[in-house]
């Protein structure tokens, strides 16, 4: 993990002064995780959730908001403020600030949309298959939210499909017994040798 960190950190920025990293997959395929974990990496990096952005009536239709509210700041150099959306109240709250950093982290579905990508640093894809995400996801929440994800799993299939984020990806993350294991993913923005890996282990190297 500090060595992905590390080489995110050296990119040139993306959004005014800020690496702004994506962090994209399927519901339930661990891209939380993973962002708190790459962020610790990364000395505390901030970490946009997009599942606070999203609402119950803007479950992908958040883009214009997020680049007026976020990113559009951001590349002026000035702190960017959004709202926190609550789930269960189904209102958003007051308005957050996101100064800018080295590195910010946008962790969610559609981190890697059409709309982002101009602004990305780097596109991470949680490389796990949708049905298994799904089934962890619907595992995580329990029955409560049963209703909600027969509509999230519908919601996520159009859009993946009309705006795919998986090609664009500049890497692949893969979460096996020893931590993340990291690929070139199809965009191949890593150089020459995409069979090169690392782990989540500061000794295992490219």
């Amino acid at each position: 993990m500090h060595r992905l960190a590390a080489g995110l950190r050296d990119l040139p920025p993306s959004c005014g002064p800020v690496r702004l990293v994506g962090v994209d997959g399927h519901a339930g395929s661990g891209k939380s995780t993973f962002a708190g974990r790459l962020a610790a990496a990364l000395g505390g990096a901030p970490v946009l959730h997009l599942d606070d952005v999203a609402s119950h009536d803007e479950l992908f239709g958040w883009d214009a908001r997020l680049l007026a509210e976020v990113i559009e700041p951001l590349a002026r150099g000035a702190t960017a403020h959004c709202s926190r959306y609550d789930w269960r109240a189904r209102r958003f709250g007051p308005a957050r600030a996101l100064p800018p950093a080295p590195v910010i982290l946008v962790e969610g579905v559609g981190a890697g949309r059409q709309a982002l990508r101009p602004h990305l640093a780097r596109l991470l894809w949680m490389e796990l298959p949708r049905e298994e995400a799904w089934a962890r996801g619907r595992a995580r929440d329990g029955e409560e939210q049963r209703e909600f994800w027969s509509a999230w799993v519908a919601a996520e299939r159009r859009h993946f499909a009309e705006d795919p984020s998986r090609p664009f990806a500049d890497l692949l993350v893969r979460q096996s017994e020893r931590g993340y294991e990291v690929l070139a993913g199809p965009a191949g923005a890593v150089g020459p040798d995409r069979n090169l890996t690392y782990r989540d282990d500061p000794t295992a190297m490219w």
